[in-house]
């Protein structure tokens, strides 16, 4: 399903009223077209096996944070009888109807990849993924002294009848719905919650090494069997239920509203509320019930009943429900079957003596994630917190992996006497655990943490380093677009910037201020800050790209973000074109503007690349009457990131480091035409496709080559 609407504004004498709701695409509407790329990645056969395998497990997961956070949002509104209207005007019903409808057909193609392509193609390459019917009498008995030995004593089988209540399903578990037969009572209902420590897909004992008849691919390796978590449970239900007949078993799973609501000004201690909203997650509505094809009416409808869920939230397939649990795969020593590894490289600039806090006091220092390592920025911090010179740190930290680097150099830094002081945002969505216990052990070394800004989250990455050099004080800062997290920044694209620039260092500073105390600063020297000042000055520029255009032309605009949805922004936009003014969007997910509507829009492309990493940096380009401006940071053009979270964007001032940018980033991703997506004005997107005797173009793997080895000469950009 698109978004056409059959009367878009055209071409006429009076201007178009750029507040029609027919200029705005809907924005679960595009989050759906966005996920559907990642399914046609899974699809693509450019792609190696395994990597296929995990596009199919990200669609999933995906799928299953969309249904927490968004359907969970519209079916509150529509229990509320209100909500606030989108700039396309849909009501939440209207959205949801659409959802539905959209899903079906991706959820097809879901099962179709995995049942018709990419299962057989395992097959073939010796990953057999089996049901418990295709394993012979040894295999199953094999499995089932397994299960006797290890799943067993975790399960805790619940029946439920008039004496025994419906019992609560926690969000995104695996259950089986078990029917049994009792020589007294007849048939019995009863569920079995999967545990949680097992892995889904489990080996099967006793496999030999053999080569594979069937496949080339599998040559002399060996032939690794898999079978899924409940069909095991399912095989020996005999063994919970003894004295019963199994009569049949069916599996199912539950999504429930994941949204952490935290009412701050009545909360006296913000990690112990978040605590209570986490405890409270798993007992939130359902939102969707995943069930098997098999699964008969009257099973279905006490399911349905007792979560107090609509016909159209319940979801059925063929396949095994969660198809996330196949990213499983990933972890297989099958390099044959995956991307081959590279290796990130570390300017030279930072490999001089005398480490990277003289680097950078020398020359501002790019970083561009993953194709430059992450670990100068893991250094950073390394370095200050044992630089005797080192005063004082100053962090934000937004997500974080399990085992951190930065916070372990963070901890060293208070005990080496520096004084630290570190915000943890804990409303980071689904992060919130991690947070909280990271939380608490920089307190617990004397680090002053901060929790974040009330009725706002930190999302803006920054790093503060002051340090006392020999000609005074300096400030060191870090800035980046993306988490510091050191897993991420292996597959996400993200820029960091590091520099030694006195003006944005007070700014960094003043922002701190802001964060730790009471300071109500609002206009920043160089700093954009959401919420008080960055959407107008975002503006202001689209403005002045205007004015400079009708003035002496050659207006180009050229953004690069996750999503565009901010009805302002996308207005601003659209003037901009109406102007005369060139406009490349790369938005690699959710887009609400539409493209090349005649008076409007004709001068704008929107692409989308979806590949081997994660587009994550957003950089915004104006030519401003051959002035070049580059500004770059933390926040996407969404109301969430403008008016609710504490957002920074930067400018890139040192040419060098602008001219890559320009030319190496936002002008390769631009020539992409293998992973590159154009969005049409009714929605859709359409794969590029290399024009003849045009030389064929992959961003990613572009970058991955040449990145700062061979600087573009030939830019896109306007010179």
């Amino acid at each position: 399903m698109t978004n056409a609407s059959p009367d878009l504004p055209r071409s006429s004498e009076t201007s178009p009223d750029l507040d029609s709701p027919s200029l705005f695409l809907n924005r679960e509407l595009s989050w759906l077209q966005f996920n559907l790329r990642v399914l046609e990645e899974a699809e693509n056969t450019r792609h190696p096996l395994l990597e296929r395998v995990k596009f199919l497990a990200i669609f999933a997961t995906n799928l299953d944070e969309f249904f927490m956070v968004r359907v969970s949002g519209l079916r509150r509104q529509i229990a509320a009888g209100a909500g606030e209207t989108p700039p396309d005007s849909m009501t939440p019903s209207e959205q949801m109807l659409a959802i539905c409808r959209e899903l079906t057909v991706h959820l097809e193609r879901h099962q179709a990849c995995w049942k018709n392509d990419l299962l057989p193609r395992l097959h073939e390459a010796g990953i057999h993924v089996l049901h418990m019917n295709e394993l012979n009498q040894r295999e199953r008995d094999s499995l089932r002294q397994y299960f006797s030995r290890e799943i067993f004593p975790t399960l805790t089988p619940l029946a439920i009848d008039p004496t025994h209540p419906f019992p609560h399903i926690s969000n995104l578990s695996f259950n089986l719905a078990v029917v049994v037969k009792d020589p007294e009572r007849g048939e019995c209902f009863a569920r079995v919650k999967l545990p949680d420590a097992f892995r889904r897909l489990i080996s099967i004992p006793g496999q030999e090494d053999e080569p594979s008849k069937k496949s080339e691919l599998a040559g002399s390796r060996k032939i690794q069997r898999f079978v899924w978590l409940e069909e095991i449970v399912a095989d020996n239900l005999d063994l919970l239920f003894p004295g019963l007949e199994i009569v049949a078993s069916y599996p199912f799973r539950v999504t429930r509203d994941a949204e952490v609501t935290i009412k701050e000004d009545e909360a006296p201690d913000l990690i112990s509320a978040v605590e209570e909203q986490l405890d409270l997650q798993d007992f939130s509505s359902a939102v969707r019930l995943e069930l098997d094809v098999t699964t008969p009416k009257p099973i279905a409808d006490i399911l349905t009943k007792n979560l107090q869920l609509s016909s159209y939230l319940v979801y059925t397939g063929d396949d095994p429900i969660g198809m996330a649990g196949l990213m499983e795969l990933m972890s297989l020593e099958r390099p044959d079957l995956k991307d081959p590894p590279f290796q990130p490289s570390v300017p030279a600039s930072l490999n001089k003596p005398g480490g990277i806090l003289n680097a950078v006091r020398q020359q501002d220092v790019l970083l561009y994630h993953p194709y430059d390592s992450f670990m100068p920025v893991v250094d950073f911090v390394r370095e200050a917190a044992n630089d005797p010179n080192v005063l004082a740190i100053k962090q934000t930290l937004y997500r974080l992996n399990p085992r951190s680097p930065i916070v372990d150099a963070l901890m060293e830094a208070r005990v080496n006497g520096k004084q630290v002081a570190v915000l943890v945002e804990l409303k980071a969505r689904f992060d919130e655990e991690n947070n909280i216990e990271w939380a608490r052990k920089l307190e617990d070394e004397g680090v002053h943490v901060i929790y974040g800004v009330r009725g706002l989250k930190t999302h803006t990455k920054v790093c503060l380093v002051i340090r006392r050099d020999a000609d005074g004080i300096r400030r060191y800062v870090h800035l980046g677009t993306g988490n510091y997290n050191v897993v991420t920044s292996r597959i996400y694209t993200d820029l960091s910037y590091f520099t030694c620039d006195p003006v944005i260092g007070t700014d960094v500073s003043d922002l701190f201020n802001a964060l730790t105390g009471y300071s109500r600063k609002v206009a920043y020297a160089r700093l954009l800050v959401a919420p008080t000042t960055l959407r107008r000055e975002m503006i202001e520029r689209i403005n002045r790209e205007i004015h400079h255009h009708r003035e002496l032309g050659g207006g180009y605009l050229s953004f690069k973000m996750n999503a565009l949805v901010d009805k302002p922004c996308i207005q601003a936009l659209y003037r901009a074109s109406q102007a005369g003014v060139k406009i490349d969007l790369q938005v690699r997910g959710i887009c609400c503007l539409r493209p090349g509507v005649p008076g409007v829009s004709d001068t704008i492309r929107v692409r989308s690349v979806v590949g081997r990493f994660l587009e994550h940096a957003r950089i915004f380009y104006f030519h401003n009457a051959g002035q070049h401006e580059v500004l770059v940071g933390s926040a996407d053009l969404m109301p969430r990131n403008l008016d609710s979270r504490v957002e920074i964007l930067f400018p890139v001032l040192h040419p060098q480091w602008r001219d890559i940018i320009m030319n190496d980033i936002l002008a390769v991703g631009l020539q992409d035409n293998v992973q590159a997506r154009q969005l049409l004005p009714d929605g859709s997107y359409q794969r590029l496709q290399p024009l003849d005797g045009a030389p064929v173009m992959n961003s990613q793997e572009w970058l991955l080559t040449r990145w700062k080895a061979d600087p573009r000469k030939n830019s896109l950009l306007p010179k």
